[in-house]
């Protein structure tokens, strides 16, 4: 059985490589012949030229076999179109759908069995609004996902130099921190992921991907040298969908919020739109109108403009002036690693952020991806311990895990348990592993928790 992917634009592509990577069997189909064209150059996938919305075409890709139908081209009516001729099939695929117009969104109704029968439907916006929104309550992450329907946090966060732990080893920081209930999972130097060991040294600047109970949050900025108060005034570069939605949650949470956007009728439209957000018309690419502004009294800046190029140019340049954390969005997923690497403090990706989303559907739930290690290929599993698995019933340090994955968090009723080596996992607890690509087959049997997609 196959998944069929219809479109090979960003989402599509990254899909369909971190598919092929797991040796899924994965067609795509897209209309522009260049985007084919790299696809059967670049990736392990049958590619076909062509219309997702033609029944031909799907039955060239093998619909009446396919598991799942994934529509992410860059029109919302022919994704929606595609998945409603792939239901026409006797054997109806599971339907994907990338939506972004809100009015779409809005008729909910629209999607369900008894219309389109979609079984999930993308909007990139929302996605990296939510994912905004969570980095705003850890000043100094750039990376946050939860799980255990909250209850547990990952946090990728960088390690400052006047940190306790810079210099130590992981054996050092965990008797410096016996009882902290954080858990480093991860760490990133440079370029290179892996999880660290007991000898493994950490040093500032280093990455580190840190699990704990939401309660843990303050100790675990401490212990990175993350010491800020919270964040209270925010500039949003752009009056996008994002910017407007993005301002309305921040206004929820008390903050003071400015918007600069240069189209006169969308400043009234947000300004109509937003209850206290300040809107002010005016092209930021001026240096006079930032500092004018204040930018370097902001806790945050964001840009979130359509252009990405202007995005990571105003953030540097308000990085300049003085604000202490600048977030930029950017659509080429590949470039995430280098505007980061530039001085940028964090970046988003609406694409990133649906691919992400996606693969946790994939996943049937189990499984949410690390969002700033796209080129990694790091995941983050939640899974169940079946009764039949090879980790329960015996301390960790006697189970054979694969070195390139390890266990960060446990829950087992409403109490979250960050585990060392004495720690014994029981049938039915909730089980997050962090793991590199290369072993997630191994974890995944170790789990006898199938992965399916059908």
């Amino acid at each position: 059985m196959s998944i069929i992917i219809i479109g090979a634009g960003e989402v599509g592509y990254n899909l369909a490589q971190r598919l092929s990577q797991e040796k899924k069997d994965v067609v795509v189909i897209d209309r522009d012949q260049e985007k084919i064209r790299r696809v059967q150059n670049t990736l392990d996938v049958q590619a076909i030229h062509g219309s997702g919305g033609s029944l031909s075409i799907l039955r060239e890709a093998g619909i009446s076999e396919a598991s799942m139908v994934i529509a992410v081209t860059n029109s919302d009516e022919v994704n929606m179109i595609s998945c409603l001729v792939a239901g026409v099939q006797d054997r109806v695929p599971k339907k994907i759908a990338r939506v972004r117009d809100p009015e779409y969104s809005a008729l909910f109704p629209l999607f369900d069995k008894e219309h389109l029968d979609i079984d999930l439907v993308i909007n990139p916006d929302h996605e990296v609004v939510d994912l905004i929104l969570k980095l705003m309550d850890v000043p100094g992450a750039v990376d946050v996902a939860d799980f255990a329907d909250g209850k547990v946090r990952m946090v990728g966060i960088p390690l400052l130099s006047d940190s306790p732990m810079v210099g130590k080893s992981l054996a050092e920081i965990s008797a410096l921190y016996p009882h902290s209930g954080i858990l480093i999972v991860a760490v990133q130097k440079g370029d290179r992921v892996f999880i660290p060991k007991g000898p493994d040294v950490i040093r500032a600047n280093d990455l580190l991907f840190m699990v704990m109970a939401r309660d843990k949050m303050r100790e675990a900025l401490d212990s990175s040298g993350h010491r800020r108060p919270p964040i209270k005034r925010v500039m949003i570069l752009g009056g996008s969908l994002i910017g407007l939605e993005l301002a309305k949650g921040l206004e929820k949470r008390g903050v003071q919020v400015k918007i600069i956007e240069q189209n006169e009728d969308r400043c009234q439209e947000i300004a109509e739109k937003c209850d206290r957000a300040l809107v002010l018309r005016g092209d930021a690419t001026y240096q006079d109108l930032l500092l004018e502004e204040n930018v370097a009294g902001m806790d945050t800046f964001i840009a979130v403009t359509e252009d990405e190029e202007t995005n990571v140019m105003i953030s540097l340049l308000a990085k300049k002036i003085g604000v202490r954390r600048v977030m930029t969005l950017v659509n080429k997923i590949g470039y995430s690693h280098l505007v980061h690497s530039i001085g940028v403090d964090v970046v988003v990706s609406p694409r990133l952020a649906a691919v992400n989303k996606i693969m946790q559907f994939l996943r049937r739930g189990k499984i949410l991806s690390v969002s700033s290690l796209p080129e990694e290929n790091a995941e983050a599993f939640e899974a169940v311990a079946m009764e039949t698995s090879d980790i329960v019933g015996r301390p960790l340090r006697e189970i054979e895990f694969p070195k390139d994955a390890i266990v960060g968090a446990i829950v087992r009723g409403s109490e979250v348990i960050i585990p060392n080596g004495s720690t014994v996992i029981q049938p039915g607890d909730r089980v997050m592993i962090f793991a590199l690509t290369s072993a997630i087959k191994e974890v995944e049997k170790a789990l006898m928790v199938k992965l399916e997609y059908w």
